[in-house]
Protein backbone atom coordinates (compact mmCIF):
# COMPACT_ATOMS: atom_id res chain seq x y z
CA UNK A 1 0.00 0.00 0.00
CA UNK A 2 2.44 2.14 0.82
CA UNK A 3 4.92 1.68 -2.45
CA UNK A 4 1.41 2.13 -4.33
CA UNK A 5 1.16 5.59 -2.61
CA UNK A 6 4.84 6.54 -3.34
CA UNK A 7 4.68 5.65 -6.65
CA UNK A 8 1.71 7.99 -6.96
CA UNK A 9 3.54 11.14 -5.39
CA UNK A 10 6.59 9.92 -7.55
CA UNK A 11 5.12 10.29 -10.85
CA UNK A 12 2.63 13.46 -9.94
CA UNK A 13 6.21 15.14 -9.12
CA UNK A 14 7.32 13.63 -12.25
CA UNK A 15 4.35 15.33 -14.20
CA UNK A 16 4.99 18.79 -12.28
CA UNK A 17 8.26 19.09 -12.87
CA UNK A 18 7.50 18.20 -16.79
CA UNK A 19 5.41 20.94 -16.61
CA UNK A 20 7.64 23.68 -15.52
CA UNK A 21 10.21 22.76 -17.87
CA UNK A 22 8.02 22.91 -20.84
CA UNK A 23 6.91 26.40 -19.63
CA UNK A 24 10.62 27.17 -18.69
CA UNK A 25 11.08 26.03 -23.02
CA UNK A 26 8.52 28.08 -23.86
CA UNK A 27 9.90 31.30 -22.10
CA UNK A 28 13.66 30.67 -23.13
CA UNK A 29 12.25 30.63 -26.84
CA UNK A 30 10.76 34.45 -26.56
CA UNK A 31 13.49 37.10 -28.15
CA UNK A 32 13.66 39.47 -25.51
CA UNK A 33 13.36 43.06 -26.90
CA UNK A 34 14.33 46.19 -24.70
CA UNK A 35 12.18 49.22 -24.83
CA UNK A 36 12.89 52.70 -23.42
CA UNK A 37 9.40 54.70 -22.92
CA UNK A 38 10.02 58.66 -23.04
CA UNK A 39 7.29 58.61 -20.29
CA UNK A 40 4.22 55.84 -18.84
CA UNK A 41 1.44 57.70 -19.78
CA UNK A 42 -1.75 56.45 -20.67
CA UNK A 43 -1.53 58.12 -24.04
CA UNK A 44 0.42 55.23 -25.10
CA UNK A 45 -2.70 52.65 -24.63
CA UNK A 46 -2.25 50.37 -27.61
CA UNK A 47 1.61 49.69 -26.33
CA UNK A 48 0.09 48.67 -22.55
CA UNK A 49 -2.38 46.34 -24.67
CA UNK A 50 -0.12 44.55 -26.22
CA UNK A 51 1.56 43.85 -23.44
CA UNK A 52 -1.14 42.45 -21.18
CA UNK A 53 -3.13 40.80 -23.39
CA UNK A 54 0.26 38.83 -24.72
CA UNK A 55 0.05 40.21 -28.07
CA UNK A 56 4.11 40.43 -28.06
CA UNK A 57 4.66 36.56 -26.56
CA UNK A 58 2.19 35.34 -29.53
CA UNK A 59 4.64 36.41 -32.42
CA UNK A 60 7.63 35.43 -30.17
CA UNK A 61 9.14 38.09 -27.80
CA UNK A 62 9.14 38.76 -24.38
CA UNK A 63 9.32 42.48 -24.18
CA UNK A 64 11.20 44.25 -21.21
CA UNK A 65 9.72 48.16 -20.89
CA UNK A 66 11.90 50.78 -19.21
CA UNK A 67 10.46 54.40 -18.42
CA UNK A 68 13.63 56.29 -19.43
CA UNK A 69 11.59 60.14 -18.16
CA UNK A 70 13.15 61.71 -20.91
CA UNK A 71 13.16 61.83 -24.37
CA UNK A 72 17.43 62.76 -24.13
CA UNK A 73 17.56 59.79 -22.02
CA UNK A 74 15.79 57.13 -24.74
CA UNK A 75 18.10 58.48 -27.59
CA UNK A 76 21.19 57.56 -24.73
CA UNK A 77 20.09 54.07 -24.02
CA UNK A 78 19.54 53.36 -27.94
CA UNK A 79 22.95 54.46 -29.21
CA UNK A 80 24.76 52.84 -25.56
CA UNK A 81 22.84 49.33 -27.11
CA UNK A 82 21.23 49.04 -23.42
CA UNK A 83 17.48 48.73 -25.53
CA UNK A 84 16.88 48.00 -29.16
CA UNK A 85 13.57 50.07 -29.12
CA UNK A 86 12.91 53.46 -27.93
CA UNK A 87 9.62 54.98 -27.74
CA UNK A 88 9.41 58.92 -28.00
CA UNK A 89 8.74 61.95 -30.05
CA UNK A 90 10.80 61.63 -33.59
CA UNK A 91 12.37 64.81 -32.98
CA UNK A 92 15.87 63.31 -31.17
CA UNK A 93 16.03 61.43 -34.41
CA UNK A 94 15.84 64.79 -36.47
CA UNK A 95 18.72 66.37 -33.98
CA UNK A 96 21.02 63.10 -33.95
CA UNK A 97 20.70 62.99 -37.75
CA UNK A 98 21.40 66.92 -38.16
CA UNK A 99 24.85 66.17 -36.16
CA UNK A 100 25.54 64.37 -38.49
CA UNK A 101 25.76 60.99 -36.75
CA UNK A 102 27.14 57.84 -38.53
CA UNK A 103 24.44 55.31 -37.00
CA UNK A 104 21.06 57.63 -36.84
CA UNK A 105 17.69 56.67 -35.32
CA UNK A 106 15.37 56.05 -38.24
CA UNK A 107 11.40 55.68 -37.28
CA UNK A 108 9.62 52.80 -38.03
CA UNK A 109 5.94 52.80 -36.02
CA UNK A 110 4.06 55.57 -35.18
CA UNK A 111 1.67 55.68 -31.87
CA UNK A 112 0.24 58.83 -31.17
CA UNK A 113 -1.08 61.39 -33.86
CA UNK A 114 -1.60 64.43 -31.96
CA UNK A 115 -0.43 66.50 -28.80
CA UNK A 116 -1.01 64.28 -25.54
CA UNK A 117 -1.17 67.73 -23.10
CA UNK A 118 -3.76 69.61 -21.47
CA UNK A 119 -3.42 73.10 -20.27
CA UNK A 120 -4.23 73.03 -16.19
CA UNK A 121 -4.61 76.41 -14.29
CA UNK A 122 -5.55 76.66 -10.44
CA UNK A 123 -9.06 77.85 -10.79
CA UNK A 124 -12.33 76.66 -13.43
CA UNK A 125 -12.24 79.14 -16.58
CA UNK A 126 -15.57 79.04 -18.12
CA UNK A 127 -14.89 79.65 -22.06
CA UNK A 128 -11.09 79.22 -21.95
CA UNK A 129 -9.41 80.61 -24.65
CA UNK A 130 -5.83 80.86 -25.35
CA UNK A 131 -5.89 84.63 -25.11
CA UNK A 132 -6.02 84.12 -21.19
CA UNK A 133 -2.84 83.48 -21.09
CA UNK A 134 -1.47 86.99 -21.78
CA UNK A 135 0.58 88.31 -19.13
CA UNK A 136 0.84 84.90 -17.52
CA UNK A 137 3.07 82.29 -17.26
CA UNK A 138 3.32 78.47 -17.96
CA UNK A 139 5.33 75.48 -17.38
CA UNK A 140 6.01 74.07 -20.59
CA UNK A 141 8.68 71.06 -19.93
CA UNK A 142 11.73 70.59 -21.77
CA UNK A 143 13.06 73.12 -24.35
CA UNK A 144 13.29 71.44 -28.05
CA UNK A 145 10.90 68.63 -26.59
CA UNK A 146 7.50 68.21 -28.67
CA UNK A 147 5.45 69.02 -26.09
CA UNK A 148 7.14 72.64 -25.21
CA UNK A 149 7.62 72.62 -29.04
CA UNK A 150 3.71 72.17 -29.86
CA UNK A 151 3.15 74.25 -26.79
CA UNK A 152 4.87 77.13 -28.44
CA UNK A 153 3.30 76.54 -32.06
CA UNK A 154 -0.41 76.94 -30.95
CA UNK A 155 -0.02 80.17 -28.76
CA UNK A 156 1.74 81.51 -31.48
CA UNK A 157 -1.05 80.43 -33.86
CA UNK A 158 -3.43 82.27 -31.50
CA UNK A 159 -1.82 85.59 -32.21
CA UNK A 160 0.64 85.05 -28.83
CA UNK A 161 4.23 86.02 -28.87
CA UNK A 162 6.60 83.87 -26.99
CA UNK A 163 9.37 84.32 -24.81
CA UNK A 164 11.21 81.48 -22.51
CA UNK A 165 11.92 81.80 -18.96
CA UNK A 166 11.01 85.54 -18.67
CA UNK A 167 8.11 88.14 -19.21
CA UNK A 168 9.64 89.85 -22.35
CA UNK A 169 6.70 88.41 -24.42
CA UNK A 170 2.85 87.90 -23.92
CA UNK A 171 3.71 84.59 -22.56
CA UNK A 172 6.51 82.91 -20.59
CA UNK A 173 6.97 79.79 -21.90
CA UNK A 174 8.68 78.02 -18.81
CA UNK A 175 11.50 75.60 -19.59
CA UNK A 176 13.54 75.21 -16.17
CA UNK A 177 11.21 72.77 -14.74
CA UNK A 178 11.82 69.01 -15.68
CA UNK A 179 8.99 67.43 -17.29
CA UNK A 180 8.59 64.86 -14.15
CA UNK A 181 9.18 67.47 -11.84
CA UNK A 182 6.24 69.74 -13.65
CA UNK A 183 3.30 68.57 -11.24
CA UNK A 184 5.03 68.84 -7.96
CA UNK A 185 5.95 72.15 -9.21
CA UNK A 186 3.01 73.59 -9.99
CA UNK A 187 1.31 72.66 -6.85
CA UNK A 188 4.04 74.31 -5.08
CA UNK A 189 3.29 77.69 -6.56
CA UNK A 190 5.50 77.21 -9.66
CA UNK A 191 3.47 79.20 -13.16
CA UNK A 192 0.28 80.45 -13.25
CA UNK A 193 -0.44 77.81 -15.87
CA UNK A 194 0.93 74.24 -16.59
CA UNK A 195 0.71 71.38 -19.39
CA UNK A 196 0.17 67.61 -18.11
CA UNK A 197 0.24 64.32 -19.59
CA UNK A 198 -2.34 61.81 -18.43
CA UNK A 199 -2.71 59.95 -15.68
CA UNK A 200 -0.93 62.37 -13.78
CA UNK A 201 -3.27 65.32 -14.88
CA UNK A 202 -6.53 63.55 -13.89
CA UNK A 203 -5.07 62.38 -10.44
CA UNK A 204 -4.47 65.72 -9.40
CA UNK A 205 -7.64 67.26 -10.78
CA UNK A 206 -9.06 64.38 -8.54
CA UNK A 207 -7.58 66.33 -5.49
CA UNK A 208 -9.58 69.44 -6.84
CA UNK A 209 -6.32 71.71 -6.56
CA UNK A 210 -6.09 72.11 -10.42
CA UNK A 211 -8.68 72.26 -13.11
CA UNK A 212 -8.91 71.71 -16.85
CA UNK A 213 -9.08 74.01 -19.66
CA UNK A 214 -7.95 73.04 -22.77
CA UNK A 215 -6.33 70.29 -25.04
CA UNK A 216 -3.08 71.56 -26.28
CA UNK A 217 -3.94 68.02 -29.16
CA UNK A 218 -7.58 69.92 -30.70
CA UNK A 219 -5.23 72.89 -30.87
CA UNK A 220 -2.74 71.30 -32.76
CA UNK A 221 -3.91 69.50 -35.36
CA UNK A 222 -2.41 65.94 -36.78
CA UNK A 223 1.48 65.64 -35.49
CA UNK A 224 4.10 63.03 -35.92
CA UNK A 225 3.94 62.80 -31.93
CA UNK A 226 5.18 59.44 -30.37
CA UNK A 227 7.07 57.04 -32.50
CA UNK A 228 9.43 53.61 -32.61
CA UNK A 229 12.49 54.28 -33.43
CA UNK A 230 15.97 52.35 -33.67
CA UNK A 231 19.47 52.36 -34.70
CA UNK A 232 19.80 52.37 -38.70
CA UNK A 233 22.15 49.45 -38.44
CA UNK A 234 19.30 47.77 -35.77
CA UNK A 235 16.93 48.13 -38.72
CA UNK A 236 18.91 46.95 -41.35
CA UNK A 237 19.92 43.75 -39.29
CA UNK A 238 16.78 42.79 -37.84
CA UNK A 239 13.73 43.36 -39.98
CA UNK A 240 11.97 40.14 -38.78
CA UNK A 241 12.22 41.25 -34.96
CA UNK A 242 10.87 44.29 -35.49
CA UNK A 243 7.95 42.89 -37.84
CA UNK A 244 7.10 40.63 -34.96
CA UNK A 245 6.81 43.92 -32.35
CA UNK A 246 4.83 46.37 -34.51
CA UNK A 247 2.66 43.30 -35.61
CA UNK A 248 1.28 43.21 -31.66
CA UNK A 249 1.51 47.18 -31.70
CA UNK A 250 -0.32 46.84 -34.91
CA UNK A 251 -2.85 44.46 -32.64
CA UNK A 252 -2.90 47.01 -29.89
CA UNK A 253 -3.77 49.85 -31.70
CA UNK A 254 -6.80 48.00 -33.24
CA UNK A 255 -8.21 46.98 -29.80
CA UNK A 256 -8.48 50.17 -28.61
CA UNK A 257 -9.79 51.25 -31.48
CA UNK A 258 -12.86 48.65 -31.44
CA UNK A 259 -13.09 48.69 -28.22
CA UNK A 260 -14.91 50.70 -25.54
CA UNK A 261 -13.14 53.18 -22.85
CA UNK A 262 -14.20 50.88 -20.09
CA UNK A 263 -12.63 47.57 -21.60
CA UNK A 264 -9.31 48.97 -22.69
CA UNK A 265 -8.93 50.94 -18.84
CA UNK A 266 -9.53 47.58 -17.36
CA UNK A 267 -6.78 46.02 -19.96
CA UNK A 268 -4.18 48.41 -18.85
CA UNK A 269 -4.91 49.01 -15.44
CA UNK A 270 -2.27 46.27 -14.49
CA UNK A 271 0.18 49.53 -15.72
CA UNK A 272 -1.53 51.84 -13.73
CA UNK A 273 -3.03 50.35 -10.19
CA UNK A 274 -2.93 53.40 -8.16
CA UNK A 275 -5.24 54.80 -10.81
CA UNK A 276 -8.88 53.43 -10.40
CA UNK A 277 -10.87 52.37 -13.63
CA UNK A 278 -13.22 55.28 -13.62
CA UNK A 279 -10.10 57.45 -13.38
CA UNK A 280 -8.61 55.59 -16.45
CA UNK A 281 -11.76 55.18 -18.61
CA UNK A 282 -12.50 59.13 -18.11
CA UNK A 283 -8.78 59.71 -18.96
CA UNK A 284 -8.79 57.38 -22.22
CA UNK A 285 -12.30 58.78 -23.14
CA UNK A 286 -10.29 62.32 -23.65
CA UNK A 287 -7.42 60.64 -25.19
CA UNK A 288 -10.39 58.99 -28.00
CA UNK A 289 -12.11 62.32 -28.20
CA UNK A 290 -8.85 64.62 -29.21
CA UNK A 291 -8.03 61.23 -31.81
CA UNK A 292 -4.68 60.95 -30.63
CA UNK A 293 -4.03 56.96 -31.42
CA UNK A 294 -2.85 55.92 -34.66
CA UNK A 295 -4.92 53.57 -36.10
CA UNK A 296 -2.58 51.69 -37.88
CA UNK A 297 1.13 51.61 -37.45
CA UNK A 298 2.37 53.48 -40.56
CA UNK A 299 4.34 57.03 -40.14
CA UNK A 300 2.79 59.77 -42.17
CA UNK A 301 4.49 61.99 -44.11
CA UNK A 302 1.99 64.89 -43.63
CA UNK A 303 2.11 64.21 -39.13
CA UNK A 304 6.27 64.47 -39.93
CA UNK A 305 6.39 67.28 -41.86
CA UNK A 306 4.15 69.39 -39.60
CA UNK A 307 5.93 68.44 -36.87
CA UNK A 308 8.93 69.89 -38.73
CA UNK A 309 7.16 72.91 -39.21
CA UNK A 310 6.59 73.15 -35.22
CA UNK A 311 10.15 72.85 -34.53
CA UNK A 312 11.21 75.54 -37.71
CA UNK A 313 8.41 77.52 -35.59
CA UNK A 314 10.37 77.20 -32.82
CA UNK A 315 13.71 77.85 -34.28
CA UNK A 316 15.20 74.23 -32.76
CA UNK A 317 15.36 73.36 -36.90
CA UNK A 318 16.91 75.51 -39.73
CA UNK A 319 15.37 72.81 -42.81
CA UNK A 320 13.19 70.11 -43.27
CA UNK A 321 15.01 66.61 -43.18
CA UNK A 322 14.17 64.45 -45.94
CA UNK A 323 11.18 61.69 -44.94
CA UNK A 324 12.38 59.14 -46.33
CA UNK A 325 16.04 59.23 -44.60
CA UNK A 326 14.37 59.27 -41.00
CA UNK A 327 11.40 57.04 -42.07
CA UNK A 328 10.94 53.97 -42.78
CA UNK A 329 7.49 52.38 -43.34
CA UNK A 330 8.93 48.90 -45.06
CA UNK A 331 8.00 46.93 -41.76
CA UNK A 332 4.90 48.93 -40.82
CA UNK A 333 3.35 48.51 -44.42
CA UNK A 334 4.24 44.28 -44.11
CA UNK A 335 2.45 44.20 -41.14
CA UNK A 336 -0.68 46.24 -42.31
CA UNK A 337 -0.82 44.15 -45.41
CA UNK A 338 -0.18 40.93 -43.53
Amino acid sequence: MINKNLKKICVIMLCFMMLISINSCKENDLEKVKVAEVAHSVFYAPQYVALELGYFEEVGLDVELINANGADKVTASLLSGDVEIGLQGPEPTIYLYKNQSSDYLVNFAQLTRTDGSFIFGREPVDNFDLSMLKGKSILGGRAGGVPEMTLEYVLKQAGLTIAKNSFEADVNVRTDVAFAAMAGAFLNGEGDYTTLFEPTASEMQASGEIYLLASVGEYAGEVAYTAYSCLNSYFNKNQETLKKFTTAIYKGQQYVDTHSDEEVAKVIHKQFTDVSIETLTSVVNRYRSINAWCKTPEFTKTAFDNLQKIMIEAKELDEFVDFDILVNNKVAFEVINN
